[in-house]
């Protein structure tokens, strides 16, 4: 029975490293794509949580007034 919960363990630690392992390249290094789906979800809510969308928008506002448009 104590040669269960090892084995348990290490097979979920293997899943975890495979759905880690998504869009890795050989060279150990992930692809742009991956990483940016990865980060914008999570960039999304920081935005929303913490008032960043209202922030971008009126920097994009002041930088449009800049250019004269």
């Amino acid at each position: 029975m104590a040669h269960t919960a090892g084995r348990t363990a290490s097979r979920a630690h293997g899943r975890l490293a495979a759905i880690a392992a998504v869009g890795v390249r050989p060279g150990g290094r992930r692809h742009p794509l991956v990483a940016a789906a990865m980060v914008l979800p999570l960039a999304l809510v920081l935005a929303v949580v913490f008032g960043g969308v209202d922030a971008v928008a009126t920097q994009a506002s002041s930088v449009a007034g800049m250019l004269g448009r």
